[in-house]
């Protein structure tokens, strides 16, 4: 079976193109995969679609986030659940760009935002879903009563790139998470035309994982990356 595993994060990334959409998993930090948006920055593709559920963070977190995506002008639009900082003293640079009008977002309730990545994963065409009925998040949207209760039509999310960050991988691109690490990444790993992996702990030779610990199979992985221990010296690795 084919062997997925790349060197560097900067092969791993390197034929992303202008203007694709990718989907960038983390929940406040945990499942972040720094390293391949680190590579991305570094490779130069600009005119990104990011789907991610916060649009970039705060002065808290000073590592590579979507923060440093937005920051260096290379996403136009950003699908996400949060927009603004929960500091409205300390805006964040999303909010900053979109107050000048030099990025698009979409705001999308959370449940709604993982249930339309996970459409598009289960090649679901198009679901209902009461929630943001009766808001501004129904603007311009199909309604049906259902039950005596408004819904709103919703569709998938897909992506061109699926970036994800798991604690374990073999050869072939079976995937292990840890804790908090599966929030997004199993949902996004399975609804993008290429998914690429950021690997914390180890790589193992195709049959070594226990079969009770894969949680994303390899059928729907790409490229798989190790996260050195010793580092990468023109950049900071982050474990």
């Amino acid at each position: 079976m084919k062997n997925k595993v790349y060197r560097t994060f900067d092969e791993a990334v390197a034929g992303v193109p202008d203007g694709s959409t990718i989907m960038i998993p983390g929940f406040a930090g945990p499942g972040t995969p720094r390293n391949l948006i680190a590579a991305l920055i570094r490779q130069g593709a600009k005119d990104l679609t990011a789907i991610s559920n916060h649009a970039s963070s705060g002065d808290y977190d000073h590592r590579v986030d979507m923060t440093n995506l937005v920051e260096a002008g290379r996403v136009i639009k950003v699908v996400c659940s949060f927009t603004a900082s929960p500091r409205p003293s300390q805006p964040t640079p999303f909010e900053k760009l979109h107050d000048r009008g030099a990025i698009v977002g979409e705001l999308v309730p959370q449940g709604t935002l993982a249930e339309r990545i996970r459409a598009a994963a289960a090649g679901i065409g198009a679901f209902y879903t009461p929630t943001g009925a009766g808001t501004e998040v129904a603007a311009g949207k199909e309604t049906r009563m259902i039950n005596g209760r408004e819904h709103l039509l919703e569709f998938p999310l897909h992506a061109d790139y699926a970036f994800i960050r798991a604690y374990r991988s073999d050869t072939f691109g079976n995937l292990q998470y840890r804790l908090t690490q599966r929030n997004f990444n199993p949902i996004m790993a399975m609804a993008a035309r290429v998914t690429i992996v950021e690997v914390e702990q180890e790589i193992l030779p195709l049959g070594a994982m226990d079969p009770d610990n894969v949680h994303t199979p390899g059928v729907c992985v790409d490229r798989v990356v190790w996260i050195p221990e010793d580092g990468i010296p023109e950049d900071p690795v982050y474990r």
